[in-house]
């Protein structure tokens, strides 16, 4: 079992195509890793028959020689994808039992293509959260300890079921989506690798909106390789979708062992934050030789509105969030609290419904697009964020290919550590990742090294828009000079 389990995409995909073994036998290794580890509470819904009738359906497949590209591969789906006739919470108890009938456009491809649905997977309650400890089904646990201690640790958030599961064996790949870093910063805590494409590059059609103008679906995986098979499937023009470009998919696969001589790395100065780990730092320098040492040429680039952008971006997200969140109101679907009237009715769903860090959000963003104060707030972050993409865009046009820069301030903390007293800790996780998506970029994060502690610790590169292609060939060299990192099983 072990060995099955512990393959990547590439190697299972080698491996089934070869008759080595089927899609059944490789499902049903995964379901019982998943049972032997719900201490971690990566899932909130297990789906084995569900999943073992889909093996079965992609083995006659196989059979037939018509497996796709991903042909019996098991996946975890963030319980944000709307999966037909298979409940979706967003891990709020607002949702209730809600079971869509209708499949979300990013799942409907992975299935296209063949894939295997395990189950969904645990996040922060409607994607608010760098932890995973806002979901109303529990915090999920990292894979990952300290040496020598037993503490729990956070798996990062939102995505933190997503990237739990895959650093533990759960399944060979997960969707998971990024508004200000959830891909990223989980996929740093747990030594997978997590990519948030180019806004507009996957459909969020289907997906549970939180700020719609931030939102990307994207892959987390155990290997570059394996991110960039996942990507090809979901990624796509969707016409559902207004925000979804509409663009041929390249061979994202084919972009891996690439050289990247003559390539240049942008290093941003104003990353380097006061206080910033030793170990951080060593690690960005470290990522950067190894670049240096494929051919790459490193300059060094100034991004002047960075220090702007999390306050900025913790305006606009929470904005988007309280208009997209106003349709939770008790009288179509999910939970509903009785009141003595309608209005009554709309508070006590909204009160009971939404955990403590969505009530905060909801209220920061009403507070900020209110009529006193939409100018104020709302329209000055908007005009900031479009002075954090020039930025960026003035770096690219200088001839920059990619943008280094650390994934996360520091590695995985312990359960309830951050965030009690002051929310404005928990948020300063984001420090690094937010300004890729308030600019719409594609960013990479890659396990890179591991701190005194004996914990992980990621890389991030930053691309050109709809150029994720240069982040997967230089996302390898930095795998290559790494390692891979592996938890050791406790659970």
């Amino acid at each position: 079992m072990t060995d099955l389990i512990s393959m990547t995409i590439a190697e299972a995909r080698n491996g089934l195509a070869n008759k080595s073994f089927t899609s059944l036998e490789l499902t049903d290794a995964h379901l019982a890793a998943i049972e032997a580890a719900r201490a971690l509470n990566a899932f909130v819904l297990e789906t084995p028959d569900k999943a073992r009738a889909m093996a079965r359906a992609i083995d006659a497949r196989i059979a037939k020689g018509e497996g796709g590209p991903l042909a019996g591969i098991p996946l975890g789906i963030k319980d944000l994808f709307a999966t037909k006739d298979v409940r979706t919470t967003a891990c709020s108890k607002i949702l209730g039992n809600f079971v869509p009938p209708y499949e979300s456009t990013v799942t409907s491809q992975l299935w296209r293509d063949g894939a295997v649905m395990l189950g969904k997977l645990n996040n922060d309650e409607f994607a608010m959260g760098s932890s995973n400890e806002t979901s109303c089904f529990g915090p999920v646990v990292n894979p990952w300890r300290r040496e020598g201690s037993n503490t729990s640790l956070v798996p990062g958030g939102s995505s933190g079921g997503s990237a739990s599961a895959v650093a533990a064996l759960l399944c060979m790949g997960a969707t998971a989506t990024d508004t200000g870093g959830s891909i990223r910063q989980p996929a740093a805590f747990t030594a997978t690798v997590g990519v948030k494409p180019t806004y507009g590059r996957c459909s969020r059609w289907g997906i549970v909106a939180f700020a719609s103008s931030l939102d990307q679906a994207g892959p987390i995986a155990r290997t570059v390789r394996d991110s960039a098979i996942l990507m090809r499937s979901m990624a796509g023009h969707d016409p559902k979708d207004t925000t979804s470009v509409d663009r041929a998919v390249p061979d994202y696969e084919a972009a891996i062992g690439k050289s990247v001589k003559g390539m240049k790395i942008g290093i941003p100065k104003e990353y380097r934050l006061d206080g910033m780990p030793a170990e951080v730092e060593k690690l960005w320098t470290e990522g950067a030789a190894w670049l240096k040492a494929a051919g790459a040429e490193l300059v060094e680039i100034s991004l002047p509105h960075t220090k702007y952008a999390l306050p900025a971006y913790y305006i606009v997200a929470p904005a988007e969030a309280s208009s997209n969140l106003a349709r939770y109101d008790g009288v179509r679907y999910g939970l509903r609290v009785a009141g003595g009237s309608i209005g009554e009715m709309y508070e006590n769903t909204r009160a009971e419904g939404f955990g403590d860090e969505v009530r905060r959000r909801v209220m920061i963003g009403t507070y900020v697009l209110s009529a006193g104060y939409y100018d104020a707030y709302y329209l000055r972050a908007q005009k900031v964020r479009t002075l954090i993409k020039k930025d960026f865009e003035d770096c690219f046009a200088k001839g920059v290919n990619a943008i280094l820069t650390p994934a996360t301030p520091s590695a995985a903390f312990g359960v309830g550590e951050k965030g009690g007293a002051d929310p404005v800790e928990m948020y300063l996780n984001d420090i690094f990742t937010v300004t890729v998506n308030m600019a719409g970029l594609p960013g990479i994060a890659v396990p890179a090294g591991k701190d005194v502690q004996g914990l992980p610790l990621g890389l991030q590169l930053i691309g050109r828009p709809f150029d994720e292609e240069t982040l997967f060939s230089l996302g390898e060299v930095v795998e290559q000079a790494a390692g891979r990192f592996t938890p050791e099983r406790w659970w």
